[in-house]
């Protein structure tokens, strides 16, 4: 896709998200060799501020990339996109009327290439690498990054080696191989998957995109908080519901909200942020409710919903430090709850949701049944991919169905 006509991008630098430290964006990065933690792509926002208006989008690529002066790739030449991101945001009047939440919306993801919002992400990480001479990348993956990461890989003639839980989708399985992709099955989780991948990083070289352990792939995620800003006419929910395993998306959308305040296209109110997990798997809710800034691991991962089974989440303490300043909370939910979610969004709306997207539903349930949510506020959920990806779970969605 053409994308020369856009302003171009307005990147400075990487500063690393806990200590401060900067970083050349024009060398590959993986983490700050001062402290461990993430680094965080950086602006010259009050150049972007120029031409980054409402007003200007109109006429722009209808991609994630129609925000291309805050996004990393200097030469569009290297923009590897199948035409990601612009997701619908819908109304749910049924659903809504049945919680008691007078103004819902879902934001649904399922759109996108390969089914998920996983094609924002790694849109803007093969990008850059392909910006940045990267001919092989590693990328440990629950299953929809693993598709996703193949699918640009091969777009943009880039080698990737899959690591995955032999557990995992049959269908991300199906899209790696049939991408082009390497895929390495391993017995365990996504934790094992990085382990193996590491070993490819540290033996043959590949760039590392695990989850937050590269600056890139947060920057195409962020996308969807300033589509949120844009489809709302410049305005932002009060509440943004969101499945959170690695939390890449979270931890974006609160740096494109960041951003937009810098260019004064906002002011300095915030969403309320809910980290929505399930009850298998819920290191950031015991985190939150025990007043510690760290997730410790969680033993025993088990979901049916394998995007948010992530038992250690690199970026722990940027979602706990997300949630506690908008005044957030997170909240887990029950399989069973989740299964019933994915049958109450189709029959009520017409969303075939994944099983991460269904668990918003069943959060926000809980959260407005204990008064921890306002019902009379904007309140989005985030449905991150299409049930067609999980025909392991219609049998189960069917019974709840009946």
């Amino acid at each position: 896709m053409r994308m020369s006509r856009l302003p171009p991008s307005t990147l400075t630098h990487l500063q690393c998200a806990s200590c401060g430290e900067l970083y050349n964006a024009a060398a590959p990065q993986t983490v700050c060799t001062e402290c461990g933690r993430p680094l965080f792509a950086r602006y010259d926002l009050q150049q972007a501020r120029r031409t980054l208006r409402l007003d200007a989008l109109a006429g722009r690529a209808w991609t994630m990339w129609r925000y291309q002066e805050v996004m990393p790739v200097l030469d569009p030449a290297f923009i590897v996109t199948l035409g990601e991101g612009m997701t619908p945001l819908l109304p749910v009047p049924r659903l809504g009327e049945a919680l008691g939440a007078t103004h819902l919306s879902v934001k649904d993801e399922g759109g996108n290439p390969t089914g998920t919002f996983k094609a924002r992400g790694l849109s803007a990480a093969i990008s850059k690498a392909a910006e940045l001479g990267i001919d092989e990348v590693g990328v440990p993956t629950a299953g929809n990054a693993g598709s996703a990461a193949a699918a640009y890989a091969a777009r943009a003639g880039i080698r990737a080696h899959i690591a995955m839980p032999r557990d995992a989708p049959r269908t991300t399985m199906d899209e790696v191989h049939a991408f082009g992709g390497e895929l390495a099955l391993v017995d365990g989780l996504i934790s094992d998957a990085g382990k193996l991948t590491a070993v490819g990083v540290r033996e043959h070289g590949w760039l590392d995109l695990s989850t937050l352990k590269e600056p890139y792939r947060v920057e195409g995620k962020k996308t969807m908080g300033y589509e949120l800003w844009e489809q709302l006419g410049g305005d932002l929910p009060e509440v943004i519901v969101y499945p959170t395993g690695g939390g890449t998306g979270l931890i974006g959308m609160w740096k494109a909200f960041d951003e937009l305040q810098q260019m004064g296209l906002i002011g300095r109110e915030r969403p309320q942020m809910i980290a929505v997990q399930a009850e298998g798997c819920a290191p950031i809710v015991r985190a939150l409710e025990a007043g510690e800034e760290r997730a410790r691991p969680w033993e025993g991962a088990s979901t049916v919903a394998p995007g948010i089974r992530v038992p250690a989440p690199f970026a722990d303490d940027l979602i706990l430090r997300i949630l506690r300043v908008s005044n957030g909370t997170a909240v887990a939910v029950s399989d069973d709850e989740i299964i019933g979610a994915m049958a109450e969004f189709a029959e009520s709306e017409g969303i075939d949701a994944c099983p991460e997207g269904a668990a918003t539903l069943a959060g926000l349930r809980r959260l407005l049944a204990d008064g921890r949510v306002n019902p009379n506020v904007h309140i989005v959920l985030f449905n991150t991919g299409t049930g067609l990806k999980h025909p392991e779970l219609r049998a189960l969605v069917r019974e709840d169905m009946d």
